[in-house]
C-alpha cells in the first residue's frame, strides 16, 4: 500500500461517503466508502492541539521556568511563526498553484477570491478574539468558553438550515451531548460578570464563524478536491498575513492595556527564555488551523463537522491539562467535571461514527411498509 499524502486526507474529505471512480495521473482509481478520513483529520488536529494549549497555558500561567508570558505578549511571534509555517506548507505541498491568479505590477501571483479574501479575515478575527477572552478584566475565562465554544455548536444547524443542508438525527445527539459537556465543565465556576468589550468580543468571535461557515458551506465543503484545496489554499493566504499587520497596526498606533501588552510582545518577548517555545506555539497553531479546516470542509453538514472539530479541541485541552499537572510541580488537576465532560465528548464523537443508517428510525418523515415489490429491485449503489 502507497503510503497517504495530504492530498489523499483532503481527497477522502471531499469524498465524505461517496464511491466512484476518479482519474488521477492518467490511471483510473477507484475510491472505496473513505468517509472515515475526518477522524484522520480530527486526529491531527487533537496532536498539534494538545502541545499547543498546553504550551499556551504554561507559558501564560508562569508554570515554566523565567519569565511569564500573557497571551497578547505571546500573540505576535506566535503569528510570526504561524505565517512562515503556512508560507512553507504551501510551498512543500505544492498547493499554492490551487489558488487563482492575479497579477501584482504584471506578475501572475497566487490571490484571494472576493469570498476566500473574507473568510480569511474571518479566520483571522477568530485567533485574535479567541486570545483577547484570556485578557479581559471582569468575565471568567469559563464564561468566554462556555459562549464560544458553546455558541460555535448553536451556529452550526443554523448555518445548515440557512444553506440548506439536512441535518442528520446522529448530528443533533452529538450536539447535545457537546453542549452538556461544555456545561458541565464551565456553568458551576463560572462568574458571570460580563463587561461590554467582552461582550462584543464574544460577539465578533461568532458573527465571523457564522460568516466562515457560511462561506464554506456555500463555495466549498465539496466531493470535488479542487474546489475544497482552491478556498483552503486562498483562506491561509488571508487569515495570517490578515492578522500580523493587525497586530503590527494595533501596537504601533493603538493605546490602552492590549496595544501596550502587544508593544512587550513585539519588542522583548522572544528575549525572555521562552523563544523556542514561542515560536512552537505559532507552528503548531498553524497545525490546528490546516487540521481543523480539513474537519470542517468535510461535505457533510456543519452539524456534524463542527462537534468533531470542538470535541477535538476541547478534549485536547483536557489532555493538555492532565499532562500539566504530572509534567509541572504547580499544574493544576484535572477536576472530576471536566473528566466527566470529557467523557461525554467521547460519547459524541462515537455517536458521529456510527453509520448515518443506524439512525434512520430517528428521522422524520414517512416510512416504506412491507416488502418491497418483487418488480423493483435496489439500483446499484442505493441504499436497500
Amino acid at each position: 500500500m502507497e503510503p497517504w499524502s495530504l492530498d489523499d486526507l483532503l481527497r477522502t474529505s471531499c469524498a465524505g461517503v461517496t464511491k466512484g471512480t476518479e482519474r488521477r495521473g492518467g490511471m483510473s482509481e477507484t475510491w472505496r466508502d473513505r468517509s472515515w478520513s475526518v477522524w484522520l483529520s480530527a486526529a491531527g488536529y487533537f496532536a498539534c492541539y494538545v502541545p499547543y494549549s498546553g504550551l499556551t497555558k504554561a507559558l501564560s500561567s508562569g508554570l515554566l521556568p523565567g519569565q511569564r508570558v500573557s497571551g497578547l505578549q505571546l500573540l505576535p511571534w506566535s503569528a510570526a511563526a504561524s505565517l512562515v509555517s503556512a508560507a512553507v506548507f504551501l510551498l512543500a505541498t505544492g498547493w499554492w498553484r490551487s489558488a487563482v491568479r492575479g497579477r501584482v505590477l504584471g506578475v501572475p501571483v497566487p490571490a484571494p477570491t472576493r469570498w476566500t479574501f473574507l473568510s480569511g479575515v474571518c479566520s483571522a478575527a477568530i485567533i485574535a478574539t479567541t486570545t483577547l477572552s484570556y485578557a479581559f478584566a471582569g468575565p471568567s475565562i469559563l464564561l468566554m468558553m462556555l459562549l464560544m465554544r458553546g455558541g460555535v455548536l448553536a451556529l452550526a444547524p443554523i448555518t445548515d438550515a440557512a444553506t440548506g443542508r439536512k441535518v442528520q438525527p446522529r448530528s443533533w445527539i452529538a450536539l447535545g451531548l457537546s453542549l452538556l459537556a461544555v456545561l458541565l465543565a464551565t456553568i458551576h465556576r463560572m462568574d458571570l460578570r460580563m463587561t461590554l468589550i467582552a461582550a462584543l468580543d464574544v460577539a465578533v468571535y461568532l458573527a465571523a464563524y457564522f460568516l466562515r461557515l457560511r462561506f464554506m458551506s456555500r463555495i466549498a465543503k465539496s466531493k470535488d478536491l479542487a474546489v475544497n484545496r482552491r478556498y483552503f489554499v486562498e483562506e491561509q493566504l488571508v487569515s495570517t498575513p490578515v492578522l500580523v499587520a493587525a497586530l503590527a497596526l494595533v501596537a504601533a498606533l493603538g493605546d490602552g492595556a492590549v496595544a501596550q501588552e502587544l508593544r512587550r510582545g513585539f519588542g522583548g518577548t522572544l528575549a525572555g527564555g521562552h523563544a523556542l517555545a514561542i515560536l512552537l506555539v505559532g507552528v503548531l497553531s498553524q497545525g490546528t488551523g490546516v487540521f481543523g479546516a480539513l474537519v470542517l470542509l468535510d461535505a457533510r453538514e456543519n452539524s456534524f463537522c463542527v462537534p468533531v472539530n470542538r470535541a477535538s479541541s476541547l478534549l485536547a485541552g483536557v489532555a493538555a491539562s492532565a499532562a500539566i499537572a504530572v509534567l509541572l510541580p504547580d499544574g493544576p488537576a484535572v477536576s472530576g467535571r471536566e473528566a466527566l465532560g470529557a467523557g461525554l465528548l467521547v460519547l459524541a464523537l462515537a455517536v458521529l461514527a456510527v453509520k448515518a443508517g443506524a439512525f434512520r428510525a430517528l428521522a422524520p418523515g414517512p416510512r416504506r411498509s412491507g416488502p418491497r415489490s418483487p418488480g423493483r429491485a435496489a439500483a446499484p449503489g442505493s441504499r436497500a
